[in-house]
């Protein structure tokens, strides 16, 4: 099966919605009609014909050559097939993903995975501020789904995560797992200040340790049977995420000063 192919013609000079590029709304569409979709900016008119070279195929496997900063939503509302983008990208990379796989071997902007429901999201390079975190007046983050980031993340990583997995194999800026509802949230690198601040419920797993609020109370070290098989689920996507798991690790429950019902271990 032959992948369809959008190949970036130059560096846009404005920022460009791409959310109309998905596998469920290109499918059964030609090549000719895919380049006169119009494309949302902050300036003058462009269509997809205007900005990328087109190789016809299937839509159920697509392909960006080349990425730029500046284009936006890629993978947005998607519910199934691949997406592979090979550069960088802008903000709301697999915003509301719901199912597929969505691959990046670039870095990304602010709000990847924001309010995703499902599918797989892999971000090769680092990540901005607000991964998987939802957006401003919204109550939810992340409610389902596997996140991988190979690099480094920013700050409020996982903000308020409501169901679903983010494995962080680099490292997280402040705040990670900040209002955290339930979820799972992994992070191999180091990571900011205040991990799980004002967190209810959920879980949170640092390789180093982590400097904690005062609010978060020690509960000893474990060594749990649901981490060992949760480890092996993780094994195929993060070798390193696997490892961790499978040690003994200290628990600490809190943040006692929302719900409490919440845990962050680390090795001790």
């Amino acid at each position: 099966m032959k992948p369809l192919v959008f190949t970036l013609k130059q560096e846009p000079d404005q920022r460009l919605d791409l959310a109309p590029l998905v596998p469920h709304l290109l499918d059964g569409q030609s090549a000719k009609e895919i380049a006169e979709i119009e494309l949302q900016t902050t300036r003058e008119r462009a269509t997809v014909g205007d900005t990328f070279k087109i190789r016809p195929g299937s839509a159920e496997s697509i392909r960006f050559e080349g990425g730029s900063t500046r284009l936006d939503n890629i993978g947005k509302d998607m519910k199934a097939g691949e997406i592979v983008v090979e550069g960088d990208c802008g903000k709301s990379f697999g915003r509301s993903l719901s199912g597929g796989n969505l691959v990046l071997t670039g870095e990304c902007g602010p709000f990847a995975g924001s309010a995703m429901s499902g599918g797989r999201l892999e971000i090769a390079g680092d990540a901005g501020d607000f991964l998987g975190a939802p957006l401003e007046g919204e109550m939810e983050g992340m409610t389902g789904g596997l996140m991988i980031v190979r690099g480094n993340a920013g700050e409020r990583v996982g903000d308020r995560l409501r169901r679903g997995t983010i494995v962080i194999e680099g490292s997280a800026g402040d705040y990670p797992g900040s209002r955290m509802i339930a979820g799972t949230l992994i992070v191999l690198g180091e990571c900011g200040t205040l991990p799980g601040y004002l967190m209810r419920r959920g879980t949170i797993v640092l390789a180093n340790p982590p400097e904690l609020a005062p609010t978060f109370v020690d509960c000893g070290l474990h060594e749990l049977a649901f981490a060992k098989v949760f480890s092996g689920l993780l094994r195929p996507e993060s070798r390193a995420a696997a490892r961790l798991l499978s040690r003994p690790l200290a628990r600490f429950a809190g943040d006692m000063a929302a719900l409490g019902k919440g845990e962050i271990f680390f090795p001790a």
